[in-house]
């Protein structure tokens, strides 16, 4: 959200504007975590509008997790967020499971959410390929849970990448018909919000796929527990061409190394792309890549040094997020509440 966020549209009115997102604790944060959202999230802080930002690992499970392995990311992406400037004063930060009532919105969901709706959506189709029939039921419903987690706490906007949009979509049309067969206006209408010079930062090895931790090369990703020399290596090696960098951002057409490092560079540098090339355009990557680099290790080493730290004091990880849990339940709690009686559920 680069000029914070917006008032929500008429839809929205009456609701107070309130920022979720959330991110999978699935191990090993890069580069493309850190541009893509906890920059993002950290930026928008300072704006005013009540952020809740949520370790989902409930959604985390919808795959097999070894226990322990998800115990050590669930913290180590709390670390990411609080090592990247989230205050757990100033947003609330916890973990999904924490808050029963992310699944018990969920189930309302399911029954809401249409079998046609879940057959649309691209994701679940990427991550189970061939094998549907052996995915778990989880995973088919992800959307649904996805749309609670945001629905639960009336949130009006999502900053999200271009792959979670299509959710954030099925969560409008859930909180519509949600709205519609009860004859009431209680969910608001979230907001997708997609901003950033680099919203998807790509491979350093292969310009033309996202930066992924499933990725065989280590070399193809800047980790976030990389230190100053790991960081400055990867951009030394990243890989581009023999051209020199163009003056304008078309010149950026059909080179998309070049475009990924010029993208990066004007994201840790809070800058844009054409100032970048402003800056760089008619110089060699020999000459650019020292200072990207020089920019990276700036931005990128101290908060691997906060996170190194943090993980050496669990505790108070598991503090934070029993307390950020509290808050966010103060929130949840009501809204669970008169969905039941909404719906009609005695004893709510």
């Amino acid at each position: 959200m680069t000029e914070g966020v917006q008032t929500p549209p008429a839809a929205n009115a009456g609701f107070t504007p309130r920022v979720f997102s959330g991110i999978q604790p699935s191990g090993q944060l890069h580069l493309g975590n850190y541009l893509g959202a906890l920059k993002r999230f950290a930026d928008a802080q300072e704006r005013g509008v009540q952020s809740i930002y949520c370790m989902v690992d409930l959604h985390a499970i919808t795959v097999w997790q070894d226990p322990a392995d998800l115990r050590n990311a669930t913290r180590e992406l709390a670390a990411g967020f609080i090592a990247s400037g989230i205050d757990p004063e100033k947003s609330i930060l916890f973990n999904q499971s924490q808050v029963p009532e992310h699944a018990q919105l969920a189930w309302i969901f399911n029954c809401v959410a249409r079998l046609g709706w879940m057959n649309r959506m691209t994701q679940f189709k990427d991550k189970a390929g061939k094998n549907a029939e052996k995915a778990s039921l989880g995973l088919y419903a992800y959307p649904a849970l996805m749309a609670a987690d945001i629905l639960v706490y009336h949130a009006t906007h999502v900053p999200v990448g271009e792959d979670q949009k299509q959710h954030v979509e099925l969560t409008r049309d859930i909180a519509a018909k949600f709205n519609h067969d009860y004859g009431t206006d209680f969910f608001p209408m979230p907001e997708p919000v997609i901003e950033g010079a680099a919203t998807r930062v790509m491979s350093l090895r292969d310009g033309s796929k996202k930066m992924s931790k499933s990725d065989p090369s280590d070399a193809s990703r800047i980790n976030m527990t990389d230190d100053a020399d790991t960081i400055a290596a990867k951009i030394r090696k990243a890989k581009t061409d023999p051209d020199a960098l163009p003056s304008d951002a078309k010149g950026l057409e059909g080179r998309p190394e070049a475009r990924n490092l010029v993208n990066i560079y004007a994201a840790l540098s809070d800058s844009t792309v054409d100032a970048v090339l402003h800056e760089f355009g008619g110089q060699q990557f020999s000459a650019f890549k020292p200072k990207l680099s020089e920019l990276a290790v700036d931005r990128l080493a101290p908060i691997s040094t906060e996170m190194a730290h943090l993980m050496q004091h669990t505790d108070e990880i598991d503090a934070i997020l029993g307390r950020g849990a509290a808050r966010a339940r103060e929130i949840a709690t009501p809204v669970i509440k008169q969905t039941y009686e909404i719906v009609g559920l005695v004893g709510s």
